[in-house]
Formats: C-alpha cells, structure tokens, sequence
C-alpha cells in the first residue's frame, strides 16, 4: 500500500511535465492557456470565434480566427506565430497573456479599443518582427522595453494617445525598417541615435509635439542611410532647413509642414535625386525656392503655402493631404 501510494505521489510531481503531452490538442500547452487566457479578458467577438480545443487546428478543423501557427510536425506541438484581432474585435487594457505567447512573430491588434499602458513585459516577445498596436486608445509612456525586440522590423503605434519621450532605446532595434508613432502626445526631441538604424526606410513622427531642430536629428554624414520617408509635419521644430538633409541620398517624401522652421530653402536639396514630395506649408521659410527644384526630373509635389516667400514663388504640382496605406509597409 505504501509503494503505491509513493507511485501516486511521484506521478503528481512529474504531471506538470507530462501534461502538454497528455492533451488532445496539438497546439503547445502553454499556448493554448494564454490564448484562452486572452479569450477570457476580451469582448464577444472573440469568445465566439475561438471554439474547439485546438487553436491551431487539426487536419479539416480550422485554426481559431485571427491565428496563424508553426507548419504541423508529427513529432512537435505546434506554436503560435502570429496573432492577429483587428478592427474593433476586442476593448479594454492589453491583455498580458499576449505576452504568454512566446514564440509570436507578428502581433497585430490594430484599429481596436485597448486602453491603459503598452505593458514591460511586452519584451517578452523577443521574436517579433512586426508589432502594430496603432489605431487603438493606448495612453502613458512607450516601455523602454521595446528596445529588447531585436529582431522587430515594423513597429506601428500610430493614432493612440501615447505621451512622454521616445525612448533612445528603439534605437538598439538594429534591423528596424518602418517606424511610425505619429498621431500621439509624444514631447521632447526626436533621438538623433535614430539616425544610426541602418536599415530605417520610414520614419513618421508626424502630429506631435516635438520640439528641437531638424540639424540635431540628421546629424553628421552617415546618418539614415537607407530613409526614403521622413514625416515630421505637425510638430514644434524650429530653426533653419539643414543644408545636411542632402546626405539623404535615398530620401522619396520629406514632409516638414506646420512647424515653426525659418530661413531659407537650401539649394543642397536638389542634390536629392530622389525626392518626389516635398511640403514646407505652414512654417516661417522666407527667399525663394533654389531653380534646380523647379527643374528637378522627379519632383512631383513641392507644396509651399503659409510661409513668407518672395511674391513670384510657384508650388509645384497637384497638392493632396498624402497618408502612407499599409500596403506601403513592404519588406
């Protein structure tokens, strides 16, 4: 009677161990508790969507709405790798259990209703190659936790009501390409380490409140090799357009509208042979616009409305409010 119940006692220890291996679904344990975990804290839409035991999936029964998980081996649990719940799907605080999720790769819960802090623990989830949030009521500070996500290509927190900083820490996110945060409450100057991202293409920190000059930011030769879009419209950055925004060799959009810039044009700007937009509407800009401009082989827009220029200045081209569309956000 004795062995028996020592039996018992040892199988009860080693249970922890055996149970992701003595369930039916082929999901890994620990994802299918923090899924359900999330299914719990959040709206209808998802309790409804989330049916069955297996959020994965098995042969002709469906992974659960919004989840894309590892290809099946026989020989492995299957993970999550992507988590996706868009478009007004869930409300209320992040739900922590996202960060549960270990091995995700793409965590999308844009255009939603989630409120409070962007959590630490968010550093969990050091696999992330795409973390798109924006569109949601997130408040406080961005977690300079961020910056452990070193593998994260895309960060998306536009249209929240962020405040606060940028931490410098995103700039450790060395294989960064798109980083947008505009549309917040963010403060103090833009992180002239930035400039130091080697792969950074777009760079939206548009309808904020920063402060300091665009010099600071670009810096000294080098600095954002690869930018083709600069949106720092909406701001309260002053001082003059540098002549160093020219170092921008692959610059496509450069947008600095409705700040409190003065001075004149640089000529150097031309010298983007890239550049197709330029907007400068709504500043203190004063002289004229450098002739080469006018004659540029692919400037398409330069919009230059609100400022103090001489009387015989002519914009350029058809003028539109332009907002970049997901479908721009390519590898």
């Amino acid at each position: 009677m004795a062995t028996t119940s020592l039996r018992f006692s040892f199988f009860l220890l080693l249970l922890p161990l055996l149970l992701p291996y003595c369930v039916n679904s082929k999901t890994l344990t620990r994802d299918v508790k923090a899924l359900n975990e999330i299914k719990g804290s959040l709206g209808w839409k998802v309790l409804f969507a989330w049916t069955g035991d297996d959020p994965c999936g098995d042969g002709d029964i469906a992974p659960w709405i919004g989840i894309t998980c590892s290809p099946p081996k026989e020989t492995e649990f299957r993970v999550v790798t992507e988590l996706e719940l868009i478009q007004g799907m869930i409300m209320g605080p992040f739900p922590l259990a996202v960060t549960k999720l270990l091995d995700l790769k793409k965590l999308d819960l844009h255009g939603n209703k989630l409120t409070g802090v962007l959590p630490p623990e968010i550093s969990r989830l050091t696999q992330l190659i795409t973390l798109n949030l924006r569109g949601n009521k997130l408040q406080d500070a961005i977690p300079v936790e961020l910056g452990e996500l070193k593998q994260l290509k895309g960060l998306f927190l536009s249209f929240n009501t962020l405040r606060g900083g940028i931490p410098t820490e995103v700039a450790e996110l060395k294989g960064l390409r798109y980083l947008y945060l505009n549309e917040n409450k963010l403060t103090g100057q833009v992180p002239p380490e930035l400039g130091d991202l080697p792969e950074l293409r777009h760079l939206d920190v548009s309808n904020n409140h920063l402060t300091g000059s665009i010099k600071e930011l670009i810096g000294s030769e080098g600095r954002f090799p690869l930018l083709r879009v600069l949106y720092l419209n909406d701001n309260w950055f002053s001082g003059s357009i540098p002549a160093d925004l020219a170092q921008l060799k692959e610059l496509e959009i450069l947008y600095l509208s409705h700040n409190r810039l003065s001075g004149s044009i640089p000529d150097s700007l031309a010298h983007l042979l890239k550049l197709t937009y330029l907007y400068l509407d709504g500043n203190n800009l004063s002289g004229k616009i450098p002739k080469a401009l006018y004659s540029h082989k692919m400037l398409k827009e330069l919009y230059i409305l609100g400022n103090q220029f001489e009387d015989d200045v002519k914009p350029i081209g058809l003028h539109r409010n332009m907002e970049v569309s997901d479908t721009e956000f390519v590898a």
